[in-house]
This record gives structure tokens, C-alpha cells and sequence, in this order.
């Protein structure tokens, strides 16, 4: 395999020319998308750095693959490889809804303090938006992943730890809650609301956004999601005064004209968030969430382009990186070469940029616009434009060829 790990030092990121990142296949048509995905990743390397750079894969296990081979759905060896590599290129993993085991997706997060999910979602030209102006869309979520109802504190209704629970709100409190009803905590705290307030105001700032909007439900749950825009607001005025101006301010002091060179910091309720990504997409840039509610928003943003398929997520903390397509597994479509493989070629997109190699991140970019305007892709793309469709080796196979050919530099 050769290759060596990404270290860090001083908050930065370390990338030597091979490293070793690991690759997990997943459930359902995972084997199949992630074996699309890698020639794509290694031909974008390649083409942008002509053998000085190159990655160095390798495999781990999770999901009913594991199970087959290992007897455990999260063997003990994976574990191991995570804690090592850091870095992981994945592909769906089910989780039962309801009963059985906790998520894997949400087991690994927690492993390795995966506190940021970043979800671009940008309209790219041929596919079938449910909008008159999809073009308007560009927008990205940045969802706090390690806090809220994701951490798992739940009870069933006619569990022992529910009922003492319940007396224990009862007598303590003066708060009832029924006897038939399941019990979750939600916990949301002020150091993970601060930095995935500080990812988000810096990715804003690097990548010369013009705004970010605090997602929230506040006004009903005041002391979590109100204390998360509350406290996002304080770190964006104490630590970022400089680059931002709030909404207040920019209607006060600024009369309304943004001043040149920041970043504009608002906060809308959640429900009427929902809304306006419909009616007036435009307006909204990096949108920062709590766990939840940025898991919402991101499928229904991702709607808003006309499919969540094609869209890649990268889960980050300060020293390693999960990245992976949005959608699920999908099982009734395994084994018979129709997925559309872009949610996780864009997923190793978002994994090139954040290592730093941003040139071959471009390869992959433009490679798949081109096959689009070429009018070759997967099922679900080509039967809006009135094309035959690309099985999922096919359609890695013709971004391949372009990034080859030179046309997606």
C-alpha cells in the first residue's frame, strides 16, 4: 500500500504527496458507487499533479459487510484504522429506523469529534429543479453533528429509566410528561455551538461568502436552540467584529448598504427558514444549524436543485475528516450498475479541497459539469434531458475520459 498518514500541527493540517486515506464500501449500492468513485479521485490526482501526488487507499469495514466478514457491524479493527488515518472516504451505511443498533454514521462522528457537516448545494446546469430560477441556488449548511437529539439519551416509554424520570420531573420539577411517552434529552451546549460557530464564520471568510444565517428554533426552545443563536452571535461579535456586521447593525449603523469586505451574520426562525430557501434562495449563503435542524435543511435544500443525489458531504473536526454522498443505501437498486456514483465522486471533491490539493478538487468539478452538457449520465439525469442513460461504470468511465483528455482542467 505504501503512503503516509496526514498529520497536523498548530491547528493545520499536515498533507505529505501519498497519503493514506481509508476507503469503506457500505451497504447496498455503496461496493458499487465507491468502486465508480475511485478511478474518478485518482485520475483528478493524476491529471492536476502528473505522479508528484497520489493517494494511497485503504480498506475498512462497517455496515452488513463487516458483519459477514467479522461477525460485528463495527469491528474492533475499524475502530483501530480510524483512530490511526483519520481520514475516510465512505459509502452508506443502514440504520433501522425505530429499533436495533445506533447509527454508524453517527458512531463515527462521535469517534473521531466530527463536529462539522458541510453540505454545498449549487445548481448544476440539466438537471430537473422544481424551481423557475434554480440557478439562484448556492448555498451551503454547515450543521453542528455531535450535540442536539444526535447524541443518542433516549428511553422508551414503559422503560424503567423513563419512569424514574418521570418521577423524578414530577417531584423535583413540577414537570409531568405523559406515562405513554418515549423520553429524549436534548442537549445543546455553548462550547460546540462556539466552534462550529468560529468553522463557519472562517469558511465564510475564506471562501468570500456573503453571509451566514443562524437556523434555530428559539423562540420555543429558549436554553437550547435559543442559547446556540445567542451564543453563535457572541463569538461572531467577539471574534469576528472585524469581518461581520450583524443584520441590527447593517439596518442601523450602515443604513442598509453592506459595508465592503465583511460578512453579513442574521438569524431566521426554522420553519420560516424552510420557506424562504423556496421562495427566495438568493438570500441565504452559509446557513449555520444546530444538529437537527441542519439535517432538515440539507435534503430540502438539496431538493431545491432536483436531485440529493448528486450532492457530497464532508463531516470535519480539527484533525480528521469523514466524506460521503448524502443519500442512503438504496438497496433495490444494488448490483444492477444504475446508481448515479456523483454524490460520492463529489464527496471526494470536498475531501481534495479540504486536504488542500484544490486543483484536482476542479478536475472533478468541471469533469462532471462537462459530462452533463455532453448529455451523458446516470437514469435519473438522463431522462430529464431526453438522453440514454449511463450505467454507473459508464458514467465514472466518460468523467475518466474527460479529466484525461484535458477538458476538465
Amino acid at each position: 500500500m505504501g503512503g503516509e498518514k496526514i498529520g497536523s500541527a498548530s491547528g493545520k493540517l499536515i498533507v505529505p504527496c501519498d497519503p493514506i486515506i481509508l476507503k469503506m464500501d457500505g451497504d447496498g449500492i455503496g461496493p458499487e458507487i465507491i468502486s465508480a468513485a475511485l478511478p474518478v479521485i485518482d485520475a483528478a490526482v493524476e491529471s492536476a499533479y502528473h505522479g508528484k501526488r497520489r493517494i494511497s487507499w485503504k480498506k475498512v469495514q462497517a455496515g452488513k459487510d463487516a458483519e459477514r466478514s467479522h461477525g460485528s457491524l463495527f469491528p474492533g479493527s475499524t475502530v483501530s484504522a480510524l483512530k490511526e488515518y483519520k481520514f475516510l472516504l465512505k459509502g452508506p451505511l443502514e440504520t433501522p429506523v425505530g429499533k436495533g443498533y445506533r447509527s454508524p454514521n453517527v458512531h463515527i462522528r462521535l469517534l473521531l469529534d466530527l463536529y462539522a457537516n458541510i453540505r454545498p448545494v449549487k445548481y448544476i446546469p440539466g438537471l430537473d429543479s422544481p424551481l423557475k430560477h434554480p440557478e439562484k441556488v448556492d448555498m451551503v449548511i454547515i450543521r453542528e453533528n455531535t450535540d442536539d437529539l444526535y447524541t443518542g439519551i433516549e428511553w422508551p416509554s414503559n422503560s424503567k429509566a423513563a419512569n424514574e424520570l418521570r418521577k423524578y420531573l414530577k417531584d423535583r420539577l413540577n414537570s409531568n410528561i405523559e406515562k405513554d411517552a418515549g423520553i429524549g434529552i436534548k442537549p445543546i451546549g455553548k462550547a460546540k455551538t462556539e466552534r462550529i460557530t468560529r468553522l463557519a464564520l472562517k469558511y465564510a471568510i475564506d471562501n468570500r461568502r456573503k453571509s451566514v444565517t443562524i437556523m434555530h428554533k428559539g423562540n420555543i426552545m429558549k436554553y437550547t436552540e435559543g442559547a446556540f443563536r445567542d451564543w453563535a452571535y457572541n463569538v461572531a461579535k467577539r471574534e469576528f467584529g472585524k469581518k461581520s456586521v450583524t443584520e441590527a447593525e447593517l439596518n442601523g449603523k450602515f443604513h442598509g448598504r453592506m459595508p465592503k469586505g465583511k460578512v453579513l451574520i442574521n438569524d431566521r426562525i426554522a420553519d420560516n427558514m424552510f420557506q424562504q430557501i423556496i421562495t427566495r434562495p438568493e438570500s441565504y449563503d452559509v446557513i449555520l444549524a444546530p444538529n437537527l435542524n441542519g439535517d432538515y435543511i440539507s435534503d430540502a435544500a438539496g431538493a431545491l436543485i432536483g436531485d440529493i443525489g448528486v450532492l457530497g458531504a464532508a463531516n470535519i473536526g480539527d484533525y480528521g475528516g469523514v466524506f460521503e454522498a448524502v443519500h442512503g443505501t438504496a438497496p433495490k437498486y444494488a448490483g444492477k450498475n444504475v446508481a448515479n456514483p456523483m454524490g460520492i465522486i463529489k464527496a471526494g471533491e470536498l475531501m481534495l479541497l479540504h486536504i488542500g490539493w484544490a486543483e484536482a478538487a476542479r478536475s472533478i468539478k468541471k469533469a462532471v459539469e462537462a459530462s452533463i452538457g455532453q448529455r451523458k449520465a446516470t437514469a435519473d439525469i438522463a431522462r430529464f434531458i431526453g438522453a440514454k442513460p449511463l450505467g454507473t461504470k459508464e458514467f465514472a468511465g466518460n468523467l475518466v475520459d474527460i479529466i484525461e483528455s484535458g477538458k476538465a482542467r
